[in-house]
């Protein structure tokens, strides 16, 4: 079904071949995208598993707090919401605190956590963060950056229509250095009729990775809306439980399919060349 990529450590990642693009799993849905000098972390910083989800862990986090490697140079950081296994107000701003070239997207309702948080010194900081204030049925959104072109759209989060209906959920699709595009979609509800009514934009630009939640590879609707009405290349699924991470613990329906279940795992795939 799916085309499996390469695993491998990124502790040898400086072997990797310049002209392709690396993918580092953080845990949980978080991810950081690294094309050249181009550096893009999604869902990065967090306080909350839930008791089921990954955490990050802690010498990662402080390597992003401290922008040593692989953390130096980010260019942006992507939030899809705000829930407390995907973002943290005190942790985003510690990281924009101490990274000053970094930019933020994120979700306007995260945005606004943000500022409960920060202080009066922290005026300057929201420079550099882009608030996505789109609700169900807006028409996506395209931010041109030099190095990245952004866009995005509001896809509602799982549990739709009955529950979490009033979470602003990001999907990003984020294109590196005019070359890689990844696709990024939070908690989405893995239900065709979000990805109907924008056919046009799903189909204008080829995703060479897409990071779907693990439960669209389980579902009819999401493997249609991957296969079929996105032109996605591959796609590796994330938000898995944490005891996916013994191969004798993942369902029988993900047989085969690929998943991030270990955070340090890693992949590398060939952009636009």
């Amino acid at each position: 079904m799916y085309r499996r990529l390469c695993i491998l450590l990124f502790a040898s990642s400086a072997s990797l071949a310049q002209e392709t693009s690396t993918i580092q799993y953080l845990a949980n849905e978080g991810v950081m995208v690294t094309h050249g000098d181009t550096k893009v972390p999604f869902d990065p910083l967090y306080q909350n598993g839930f008791n089921n989800y990954q955490m990050v862990p802690n010498e990662v986090r402080e390597a992003m707090f401290a922008g040593t490697a692989p953390f130096d140079g980010v260019d942006a950081v992507f939030v899809s919401h705000y829930h407390g296994d995907h973002f943290s107000a005190e942790d985003i701003l510690r990281l924009l605190r101490s990274q000053i070239d970094t930019k933020l997207y994120a979700p306007a309702q995260a945005v606004r956590e943000i500022r409960q948080v920060a202080g009066p010194d922290d005026e300057s900081i929201f420079d550099r963060v882009i608030g996505l204030d789109l609700d169900y049925g807006d028409a996506p959104v395209g931010i041109d950056r030099g190095a990245l072109t952004i866009d995005a759209v509001h896809i509602p989060h799982s549990g739709w229509p009955t529950a979490r209906t009033d979470v602003q959920n990001i999907a990003f699709r984020v294109t590196l250095e005019n070359n890689s595009t990844v696709l990024h979609l939070g908690d989405a509800d893995a239900r065709i009729v979000h990805f109907a009514t924008d056919a046009e934009y799903w189909e204008e630009r080829t995703i060479d990775v897409a990071f779907p939640p693990y439960w669209f590879l389980g579902s009819d609707d999401g493997i249609e809306i991957l296969e079929n009405r996105m032109s996605v290349g591959h796609s590796i699924g994330i938000h898995v439980p944490a005891n996916f991470s013994d191969p004798a613990n993942i369902p029988g329906e993900f047989s085969g399919v690929d998943l991030f279940t270990k955070p340090g795992e890693g992949r590398r795939f060939a952009g636009k060349q």
